[in-house]
């Protein structure tokens, strides 16, 4: 199956002109023709199974044979909020793994402890959205510009935060936690962890402090062990 990532399609199109990249991606380097069948999706859960009509290296044209609505829609939202790596490739891992496993929106906050304080988001996109196209997903992940950790914390999303930490305190599990089918943020911290004060404030906003295991864990497999336990206590 052949996907491309088209997310100005209109929801009811009966025809689409694939932009310049992905023209030259179907025409040239696929060697795709008239009558071949792609897959598009618009990155917000419809799935259009089309037949190429013009196939141009600059403007290839489809027709739109079916649309799948909600295709392969999720039983929960999964937000992560996770603070930038000091080794850009660390974060783009996570990125990649948590796509193609299931999330909804990644916002980098930027903590007491950050080592990395900037971000290019438009690098980001590209590997989430190659990471749409590997994993066959109708649903683009979104990503927010990066934000001060305490004006995260002051406005909490989702219905149940939690804040992941390694400092001595009373913390309980995601598995005794969460409530199935639910809208869900995880807060996770830099490599030096969050402060002592950093916790205490997002607990006063509402925040449950987890345990994420016995061991500790690099900031980006944390943030992917959170988002695998949450898609699986979710899979019924």
């Amino acid at each position: 199956m052949h996907l491309f990532y088209t997310p100005d399609i209109e929801a009811n199109a009966i025809e689409y002109v694939l932009n310049e990249d992905e023209s030259k991606h179907c025409a040239r380097v696929l060697r795709l023709g008239i009558g071949d069948p792609i897959v598009l999706i618009d990155g917000r859960g419809s799935l259009f199974r089309v037949e190429i009509a013009d196939a141009h290296p600059k403007r290839t044209k489809v027709r739109i044979l079916t649309i799948e609505r909600n295709y392969g829609k999720r039983n929960h939202y999964l937000h992560i909020a996770v603070a930038p790596t000091k080794n850009l490739d660390r974060l783009e891992w996570f990125l990649e793994k948590a796509t193609e496993i299931g999330i909804d929106e990644i916002t980098p906050i930027i903590c007491e402890h950050s080592e990395r304080k900037e971000l290019k988001i438009e690098r980001l996109t590209k590997v989430v959205t190659a990471a749409v196209k590997q994993s066959l997903s109708a649903y683009h992940p979104k990503i927010n510009e990066p934000i001060d950790f305490r004006h995260f914390a002051e406005e909490l999303p989702a219905t149940q935060h939690f804040i992941a930490h390694c400092l001595e305190a009373t913390k309980v599990t995601l598995t005794a936690e969460i409530k199935p089918h639910g809208s869900y943020c995880v807060l996770i911290g830099p490599e030096g962890d969050f402060s002592p004060s950093e916790v205490e404030f997002a607990i006063s906003k509402g925040c449950q402090a987890i345990s994420l295991g016995n061991t500790r864990l690099r900031t980006e497999t944390a943030a992917l062990y959170a988002c695998m336990e949450i898609n699986l206590l979710n899979r019924n």
